[in-house]
């Protein structure tokens, strides 16, 4: 307890799944929160469940953001960590892949995680120190196949630029990327699992511990990538996904 006391951090997507559960997470360890998300509701809710902020966010929007991390500054005293769990998914292939949903996927994935960094940093830089951890894909390590076009090169994207971005910054700031595979969150619940409610076996055949993983392990990447015990750490790209990369 207590690895994150006296942090400020910033979490995008942080009224459901991972970022939610690293919402819940980072306050049982003694940061301050701010949940950052588009749906505002969804976002109170999760805060006071846990004595976090919330504020209406549009990751794709450059203004909006620029307003979400002022906001998220004032209310808890300034910033020093940020975690971007801001993510859509699309399973189409590249016949079914139209300009418009590639654009917004990667408006959101990539260009999404590139503004609240950007918009971030000078916080960051006047604390004296801070944290980013961003969330990428296994897909975006290594795809599992044909599909999801849009959303492997937008994670893809997410990993080289957390790499570029972390020699940029270093050494005052850490960045690095958590690439989750499969996980039981509200995104992947249209295809994770069969009628009878198990996993889909041909996505279980793809994970050495042949099952999903849940936001709560996830969180817990994030929370040792965003605490001092990652100290030496940064520009790494850390699978979290039941051994689905090298399986």
């Amino acid at each position: 307890m207590d690895r994150l006391q006296g942090r400020k951090i910033i979490i995008t997507g942080g009224a459901s799944g991972i970022g939610a559960a690293t919402v819940r997470l980072f306050r049982r360890e003694g940061a301050s929160v701010a949940v950052l998300d588009r749906s505002s509701d969804d976002a109170a809710i999760v805060a006071e469940t846990c004595g976090a902020v919330a504020i209406a966010a549009d990751v794709s929007d450059a203004a909006s953001v620029a307003g979400a991390v002022a906001a998220a500054a004032k209310a808890m005293g300034g910033v020093d960590g940020v975690v971007n769990a801001a993510g859509i998914f699309s399973g189409a292939g590249i016949a079914d892949t139209t300009p418009e949903l590639f654009t917004r996927t990667l408006e959101v994935n990539l260009l999404g995680t590139f503004l609240v960094i950007q918009a971030a940093v000078p916080l960051l830089q006047a604390a004296g120190q801070g944290t980013i951890v961003n969330i990428g894909s296994g897909v975006g390590i290594t795809p599992t196949g044909p599909g999801s076009t849009a959303y492997v090169a937008s994670k893809g994207g997410v990993i080289a630029m957390t790499k570029a971005i972390a020699q940029e910054l270093a050494p005052m700031i850490r960045v690095n990327v958590v690439c989750p595979g499969a996980v039981e969150t509200p995104m992947t619940q249209g295809f994770l699992r069969v009628a009878s409610g198990d996993i889909d076996p041909v996505i279980a055949r793809r994970y050495a511990l042949k099952r999903a993983g849940t936001p709560e392990e996830l969180a817990a990447a994030i929370l040792f990538l965003t605490s001092d015990e990652s100290s030496f750490v940064t520009g790494i790209a850390l699978p979290v996904d039941g051994g689905r990369t090298f399986h």
